[in-house]
């Protein structure tokens, strides 16, 4: 795999982090996360093809074996606020000293620098203070988040991916590794690139919610059908909505012209009443293989079973009977080989990372005897 013989250091915290080496551990990296005593499981669900190993961070001896992991290893990736690792004495500054190839990742929600670098947040607060929660949300209603996607997931764990894998690069030809500052902000921020370009188009002249990519076009929004269910419809370019029409059995010539602004609301009540008229399923039948642009909303239970990503592979089954996503991209010449065994239990991998990096039994004996670590073997063995 592409990251085949990289080692990559977890310190354990919410979803953007776990998804962050979940994705390197996908593509072959070789993923230890890290621990804290007392906790029961990966609250993030995200521990596919990781190890787990136990270590309180906070006693000075817990703190010395993660420099001991950190001087064999390519990648360390750290969840915590601004200056948390500086108190534990592993910050960037000793742990490149002892290993200039470290590639050091921190990943926070505001970022190692400025005001709010200490403070709290969540995805919406990412969001909010990015300016793109303000462009979401339905025409005279509140802003609303769309799940914590954008900001944990889009902005912050696969930004900070985006920029490990460009810092393994860069360290082919320099030699060195480096320090990434990613941060949920201004990852949203970046990826909401388009709308900070063409904020002075005519694709945003009106107010929230009313214009052709947020949900105010007749063509490019849900709408419900007889069965309470939902098909999407993203029906921009004239071909295209020609062939939309021509589906809902309307006529074009009896019709505003489609970017007639003021002509959008009442449309929208024309095409949810005909929409409400079919199930879901007839709507299929009737644009499926039509480039109408009109597609279903799919759940999750349904996804899975779709022709298409039954084709593609697009869903992969772990030896639980758990399904998710197969990796993406495919890469055709050295492709992910996602793990399918369950994800490890907590401290399940203590004693054996240790050994793996040089510690001997007696060191781990006295570690576990001072509970700097715990191993978690029996239980995993139930």
């Amino acid at each position: 795999m592409a990251l085949q013989g990289i080692s990559v250091v977890e310190l354990s915290g919410l979803a953007p982090g776990p998804f962050c080496a979940k994705v390197l551990a996908d593509f072959g990296a070789r993923v230890v996360r890290v621990d804290r005593p007392g906790s029961r499981y990966d609250v993030s669900r995200l521990g596919r093809g990781k190890r787990s190993l136990v270590l309180d961070l906070k006693q000075p001896r817990g703190a010395a074996v993660l420099r001991r992991l950190c001087e064999r290893s390519d990648v360390l990736l750290e969840p915590f606020r601004r200056g948390v690792m500086e108190k534990l004495q592993l910050g960037p500054e000793i742990l490149q000293r002892e290993n200039p190839r470290l590639i050091y990742a921190r990943l926070s929600g505001f970022g190692q620098s400025g005001s709010f670098s200490r403070l709290a947040g969540h995805d919406i607060n990412y969001l909010a203070l990015s300016g793109v929660l303000s462009k979401i949300g339905r025409s005279g209603e509140n802003p609303y988040a769309p799940l914590n996607l954008l900001a944990d997931f889009a902005g912050g764990g696969l930004m900070c991916a985006l920029g490990i894998i460009m810092a393994l690069f860069d360290r082919t030809r320099t030699g060195k590794g480096q320090v990434i500052d990613a941060n949920m902000v201004e990852g949203a921020a970046y990826l909401s690139s388009f709308l900070w370009k063409t904020q002075k188009s005519s694709l945003w002249e009106a107010p929230r919610g009313q214009n052709m990519l947020d949900g105010g076009a007749p063509f490019y929004t849900t709408y419900r059908t007889a069965d309470g269910e939902f098909m999407a419809v993203g029906a921009i370019e004239p071909q295209f909505y020609e062939l939309l029409i021509k589906g809902l059995g309307l006529k074009s010539d009896e019709l505003p012209n489609q970017m007639s602004m003021d002509d959008w609301p009442e449309m929208k009540k024309k095409f949810a009443d005909v929409f409400a008229k079919k199930t879901k399923a007839e709507w299929c039948q009737i644009f499926d293989g039509a480039d109408a642009c009109v597609t279903p909303v799919l759940t999750l239970e349904e996804v899975v079973h779709h022709d298409h990503h039954k084709e593609r592979g697009s869903f992969i089954t772990s030896e639980e009977q758990d399904v998710s996503p197969r990796p993406a991209p495919l890469l055709l010449n050295t492709p992910a080989i996602p793990s399918f065994k369950r994800d490890p239990f907590v401290g399940e991998h203590t004693e054996e990372i240790l050994e793996e990096f040089g510690f001997s039994r007696e060191e781990i004996y006295q570690l576990n005897s001072d509970k700097i670590i715990e191993s978690n073997k029996v239980k995993a063995s139930l």
